[in-house]
Formats: C-alpha cells, structure tokens, sequence
C-alpha cells in the first residue's frame, strides 16, 4: 500500500457519520408586519451605524429629513419630489456628476432583519452610482416587506431579472487593526431607514 491510499484510507475511516440535511424553516410572509422582526431590524441596523425612523404615512419622511438648504437632493420617489430632484434624470449621467449629491432618498424593494441589509435595485436607485456616491442616503421600506433572514430574502429575489442590484447596510465604514472605525470612507456616511407601518 503506498501512502497515499494509506493517507486516504484514514481520511475514510475517520469521516463523520452521514446526518441528513437540517429542515430549514423558511418564514412566509403574508403581508403583515412581525414586531419581533422589526424589533430585530432596528436592533441590528443601530448596531452597524444605521438609524431606523418607524412613520405610518410615506408624507411623514419630510418632517425627518435634515439637510442644509440649498444642498443637492436626489430621489426616486414621485411623492418626496417636491423637496427633492428626479434621480431617474441621471440615468445616462456619468458617475462625477453626481459627486456634490448630499442626500439620496431611495425605496427599497424589502429588509432583512438578521443583518439590518435592504435589497435596492437599479430601477429604485434611478442610477447604479447614486446610493455609493451620495453624502447621506435614506431608504423608504415597508414593514410588511421585512424577512427575517436571508433564506427568505433569496426566496424572495428568486424569479426577478434586474440588471443590478445590492443589499446596502449601514452606512459606508472601514476598519484598521488598530480599531480605528471610519464612516463613509467609500460611500455614504450616514444611512436612515424609513420603515412605514400601516
């Protein structure tokens, strides 16, 4: 016997027994929002930087959003585009144009509560660079629309063709070994979540 069937023979004998796959219990979501799942969303979300805004009518965004007169706004939402301009104008804009962009104000398509994540496809953002290149970015969700984790979430992106999309959480940060944390070191530097409840 050489050894390497000797090594491989070991390698046989030693492996653990087979065990059946573990019944993974995929939460449906039925349109209703799950306090606990949005308990843990805002929970996780403040703990990677974000800021969670619970607000019953989409309206309600206005009267949390600061920023300093004068300061370029751009959004994807038709209700918000009285205090903001239309993003879907820079579709065709090349990614400079959009560097002075101080707040972004984008619908997300769902959460993710495990990890506070918020699916945003290109169609929501108006243009890929937008909710990288903005100073601050805000995203409106539906309550109903948050899973709980991401075997839902991929369940729920199953079936769709978008030309690009991402999961954003938490604003733009970066470490060192020297546990020096920056925000916003490539994007945004603050990111709020709008979550409406009916």
């Amino acid at each position: 016997m050489t050894s390497r069937d000797k090594i491989l023979a070991d390698v046989r004998k030693s492996q653990p027994p087979v065990s059946s796959l573990p019944d993974m219990q995929v939460w449906e979501n039925k349109g209703q929002a799950n306090a606990n799942v949005i308990d843990t969303f805002k929970m996780v979300a403040a703990n990677v930087g974000g800021k969670v805004i619970i607000i019953n009518k989409l309206d309600e965004v206005r009267g949390h959003l600061n920023f300093i007169p004068g300061s370029r706004v751009l959004t994807t939402i038709p209700a918000l585009f009285d205090v903001a301009g239309n993003a879907a104008d820079y579709t065709d804009a090349m990614p400079h144009e959009l560097e002075n962009v101080e707040l972004a104000i984008l619908p997300a398509e769902f959460g993710v509560a495990e990890n506070s994540a918020l699916w945003v496809t290109e169609t929501q953002m108006g243009t890929r660079v937008l909710p990288f290149i903005c100073q601050h970015l805000a995203l409106v969700v539906n309550a109903a629309d948050i899973v709980p984790d991401m075997h839902a979430a991929y369940l729920r992106t199953q079936g769709t063709d978008n030309g690009f999309a991402a999961f954003i959480a938490g604003p733009s940060k970066t470490a060192d070994i020297e546990q020096s944390l920056v925000l916003g070191a490539h994007g945004p530097r603050s990111l709020i979540v709008f979550v409406v409840t009916p």
